[in-house]
């Protein structure tokens, strides 16, 4: 059984639906990867998991149980997280502060877990006492993970990571996504530096007018010509 199974999902925000018939699936180990034009529906999937827009018609699954237009409060102590794009910290706490908010629903000794965060990423520990908001970019993005991690999640969804950032963070931010899967958290990602995303992912989803074109290995939609052609340039 997949860890989270969206089958045949249909939704959006009123209207015509943005979602028209979505289908993912990934495992525990898995690195998830949605790829496809600017207006597919990838960051909308993303929200529709969360609970942040209305699933009109199919079904989403995590660990067997429909959560289908589950709000995100009810979510989060099921196992799932997720890191929008944009206004993903909270600029005027510190980073210690921000890490400590992802931990709200938790009632147990959180200092464990926030240490872990610490050692996946060595830049926040140095900055802990210092506000969100004047780090870089690329550091922003590691307190938002941090964050999200912080309530230990099985699945952690990241709504393109990448966005903004160098190519020095860019490629930061992935080794970190690594870790992160490899330390047991399942991963669903959408990301706009298509190529470089599916070369580390083992499940990867190409979606146009809000439907599976592609799907298979990131190695495989890599390697696969038409993808090639039509959605990574070449």
């Amino acid at each position: 059984m997949p860890l989270i199974e969206v089958k045949n999902v249909v939704g959006g925000y009123g209207g015509a639906p943005i979602l028209n018939g979505v289908n993912i699936a990934i495992e525990q180990s898995d690195i998830g990867v949605i790829v496809g034009p600017n207006g597919a529906g990838k960051s909308t999937t993303l929200k529709a998991i969360f609970g942040l827009l209305k699933v009109t018609s199919g079904s989403i699954t995590f660990e067997g149980h429909d959560i289908a237009n589950a709000l995100p409060d009810r979510l989060v102590p099921l196992g799932l997280s997720f890191v929008p794009q944009e206004k993903n910290v909270f600029t005027s706490m510190s980073v210690e502060e921000n890490l400590e908010m992802g931990a709200f629903t938790r009632r147990d000794d959180i200092s464990g877990t926030r240490d872990e965060i610490y050692a996946m990423f060595p830049v926040l520990k140095e900055k802990r006492r210092q506000p969100a908001g004047e780090l870089s970019g690329g550091q922003r993005q590691m307190v938002a993970m941090g964050r999200a991690l912080m309530s230990k999640p099985k699945l952690l969804l990241l709504d393109e990571p990448s966005a903004g950032l160098s190519p020095r963070y860019v490629l930061e931010i992935f080794e970190h996504i690594v870790t992160v899967n490899k330390a047991g958290v399942a991963i669903l990602m959408v990301e706009q530096n298509a190529r470089q995303a599916l070369a580390f992912a083992s499940r990867g989803f190409v979606l146009a007018q809000g439907a599976n074109r592609f799907t298979g290995t990131g190695p495989e939609l890599i390697a696969d010509p038409e993808v090639a052609r039509s959605f990574l340039g070449g």
